[in-house]
């Protein structure tokens, strides 16, 4: 029942699709469904792909309902966790649908115990897992999800100025820290990569590839953002906690913390000329909003709801969550994707007393995205609707809607001059091979801006990232959710220059040389130079996992870093890369 990233073993169990029809027929295909809709859930016992959801061990307020079949308080508790662990990231807290369908009473009643066991336990072509007969949840607990989600949905608390303020510290104050880089490091070339499973970041030198430090951080980091100046290193977990940590001291160190919620994604900081490093923004999945600190201390000034009416069907949605925030090169605002309500909130930050919100109308269920070359639109995925919204951040508009392949995961994209089209911005997808490129020159090539003017065909489904460089002829794309450990545990990369040869398919996983495990490569990311590309070779907690250097001209191998310590590797980060948005 979760549409979530996979950080552990296998698979990315993703949307769960409650059809409308069910017969004899149609159950019998669920049984002999072994992958998802994005071909990316493999055999075997599913794992959560991120961890089970910081929100599901708070305490909540429940309602009774007569109408819905008995359970004991110990059952519920069950039934709480087993949501909140496997089904939240992708039905919402409240039960209000995302990416996922709703799974409120109305309809959980009327449909009745027969049909939701059958669907719990056999899943369905359309998105389902097959929760029972994957062997992940026992008879005993898929009948207890079945009389669970005829409940109503426990409720949890709220998070206001009090309660972040309760959890923030500042550890060095801004007066006492150095008026210069104190250390001898390589800061633009520096990588901040995550492990995840350990709730920590590692810096690694770019140039001798060796750890500089290891970081305690929070739960599941999702991502590291650097503030303008290239000084500030803001690292946000999915317990909703953020280390700010200052780069230019003696040690790497934090310097200040604070707890924004219960459940995000998303921090970042201000780059508008005059107010580089003056403001910091994060925004959470619980509660729905999105909170504005002060970018040297954390401090938090004001918070935003983004609770409202969906952008199609103008329907009140209590559970709009916080994914991708970018910060705006051409106006003193931030865009902040509330995911349900297709809403983007532009957000200009020069009076916070009285803060102007422009709210941009956009498909739902919008995720994630990155500037084109110039910086001035930006391209943001609606992935459940399979489009790309692009949004003019220089006049505050959307400029046009564009159709691309199954539920694009862009990342952040990728951006190159295509030989025959011009300047493109490329996204992948999780739900196909294909890869979709999207003009993106309105000036000089306005007959090709805002259309796929060309689909690539990857290596497969259960893509996540790509990664291309201005220096570059290389487009590299990931498909670590893909099935197939062939293609999982590999990278295909395209010549820029000879799209229509295909790709190159290199065996990422196996020139890492670590110990049998998932091996599942991820997250290209290039250092400043644009020379080398680094990938994670990505296995379990308990498994060898790696970061695998290739020469970005030669697509040879160039180094393995390996360390215990490197549990987890999925995302990093380059410094100068990341300050500069260059991707």
């Amino acid at each position: 029942m979760r549409h979530v990233v996979s950080m552990r073993k296998l698979a990315l169990p993703v949307a769960a699709a409650m059809s409308l029809v069910v017969g004899g027929a149609f159950a019998q295909e669920a049984k002999k469904a072994d992958v998802d809709v994005h071909n990316v859930a493999a055999k075997g016992k599913m794992q959560d792909s991120s961890g089970p959801s910081p929100v599901g061990g708070i305490e909540m307020m429940q309602a009774i309902n007569p109408k819905s079949p008995a359970m004991t308080k110990d059952e519920f508790e069950i039934g709480k966790k087993i949501y909140f662990e496997r089904c939240a990231g992708c039905h919402g807290v409240l039960r209000k649908g995302a990416t996922g369908k709703a799974l409120t009473t109305d309809i959980t009643l009327e449909r009745g115990s027969e049909y939701l066991k059958t669907f719990i336990t056999y899943g369905s072509p359309g998105g389902m897992p097959n929760w029972g007969t994957s062997g992940t949840l026992t008879e005993k607990e898929v009948d207890i999800m079945t009389r669970y989600v005829q409940h109503e949905p426990p409720t949890p608390p709220e998070y206001g100025i009090k309660e972040m303020e309760a959890t923030w510290k500042v550890y060095v104050k801004p007066q006492d820290r150095p008026t210069k880089q104190m250390n001898n490091l390589d800061l633009p070339n520096l990588f901040s990569v995550t492990l995840r499973d350990a709730g920590k970041i590692a810096l690694i030198d770019g140039a001798s590839k060796k750890i500089v430090q290891i970081l305690n951080t929070g739960y599941a980091v999702h991502i590291s953002r650097m503030s303008k100046s290239g000084r500030y290193l803001f690292v946000i977990g999915r317990d909703a906690k953020i280390v700010m940590i200052d780069l230019w001291m003696k040690e790497p160190t934090p310097v200040a913390e604070i707890k924004v919620g219960l459940e995000a994604r998303s921090v970042e900081t201000s780059k508008y000329k005059g107010y580089e490093d003056k403001i910091a923004i994060a925004g959470t999945y619980w509660p729905p909003q999105y909170v504005i600190m002060d970018g040297d201390t954390l401090k938090p000034r004001k918070i935003v709801g983004t609770r409202g009416m969906t952008s199609d069907t103008n329907e009140y949605h209590p559970e709009p969550r916080v994914a991708a925030i970018v910060s705006s090169h051409y106006k003193p605002e931030f865009l902040v994707n509330a995911k349900e309500t297709g809403v983007v909130h532009m957000v200009n930050y020069t009076d916070l007393e009285n803060l102007k919100v422009t709210m941009i109308k956009t498909p739902r269920f919008l995720h994630d995205g990155g500037m084109e070359s110039t910086g001035r639109y930006f391209m943001d995925a609606a992935n459940a609707s399979d489009k790309i919204a692009v949004i003019d951040t220089k006049d505050s508009k959307l400029t046009a809607v564009v159709n691309v392949g199954k539920t694009p995961h862009p990342g952040r994209g990728a951006n190159f001059v295509h030989p025959k089209f011009g300047p493109v911005w490329a996204t992948g997808h999780l739900g196909d091979e294909t890869v979709s490129l999207i003009g993106t020159d309105p000036k000089k090539n306005p007959q090709h801006a805002w259309k796929v003017v060309q689909t690539l065909t990857a290596a497969g489904g259960g893509q996540l990232f790509l990664k291309t460089h201005p220096k570059s002829k290389n487009l590299w794309v990931d498909a670590p959710l893909n099935p197939d450990p062939k293609i999982s545990q590999s990278i295909a990369v395209f010549d820029i220059n000879n799209l229509d040869k295909g790709f190159e398919l290199l065996p990422i996983g196996e020139w890492a040389g670590v110990k049998p495990g998932a091996k599942r490569v991820v997250q290209p990311e290039y250092n400043k130079a644009g020379d080398e590309v680094w990938f994670s070779v990505w296995s379990g907690a308990g498994e060898e996992s790696a970061i695998v250097v290739v020469d970005d001209k030669t697509r040879k191998l160039k180094a393995v870093i390996k360390d215990p310590q490197l549990i987890t590797p999925t995302g990093k980060f380059n410094v100068f890369n990341t300050q500069n948005d260059v991707y």
